[in-house]
């Protein structure tokens, strides 16, 4: 009888709940301790919990109810944008990304795109408050079958798609993504104990 309540209850029993539906005076104890050693080294085994009692699954076997599935993360528009600002305008600082959006930039969207290894810190702007940069990484070239940033479609091409409007501003240019930038201080050669904010605005000599 304890063997059949177990298996047909939604949860858990304690041995209160199991005496309640047992004939007077059924000796709940030596029944569970029963069928303990009996299910014991089984695919089923019994079980007590926060002094509550279960069948389930045998640990040993967990592996045989795991099913491993893909699941394809689909980017926000936020987060498409920036990363498209960053391919093309890297190494660019989240100030810049924002001006060029013309929108704050949630910390959520950047966390993304890093944590899906589009998007890596590059270094660190040598401006005033030294801030980060961001630039994409190989497994961005990889996702989107680039064999580099040089091979990102320019203005003729994302024209001829539809993605630029015929009616551009004149000396509108689509950036080099692959071309020199100067200004910037790579992470590998940043000295991380250095203050974040630069005082030293006030040349020598001025008093």
């Amino acid at each position: 009888m304890i063997e059949a309540l177990l298996f047909a209850a939604a949860g858990p029993l304690s041995a209160h709940d199991l005496a309640r539906r047992l004939p007077e005076g059924a000796d709940v104890g030596r029944g569970l301790a029963a069928l303990k050693a009996r299910y014991a080294g089984r695919g089923v085994e019994l079980e007590c919990v926060a002094d509550r009692w279960r069948f389930r699954t045998a640990a040993d076997l967990a592996g045989l109810m795991t099913e491993e599935r893909e699941d394809p993360r689909r980017l926000s528009k936020a987060a498409l944008e920036t990363l498209a600002i960053i391919a093309y305008h890297q190494p660019v600082t989240r100030a810049e990304i924002e001006q060029i959006r013309g929108v704050s930039l949630s910390k959520g969207t950047l966390d993304v795109l890093l944590e899906m290894n589009f998007v890596r810190l590059r270094g660190r702007r040598r401006t005033p408050g030294r801030p980060v940069t961001y630039g994409t990484t190989d497994g961005f070239l990889e996702h989107f079958a680039l064999a580099s940033l040089a091979d990102l479609p320019g203005a003729a091409e994302m024209r001829a798609a539809g993605l630029l409007d015929v009616g551009v501003p004149a000396g509108f240019e689509v950036p080099d993504p692959s071309g020199a930038r100067d200004g910037e201080d790579l992470l590998d050669a940043i000295d991380e104990d250095a203050p974040e904010f630069q005082m030293d605005f006030v040349g020598e000599g001025e008093g």
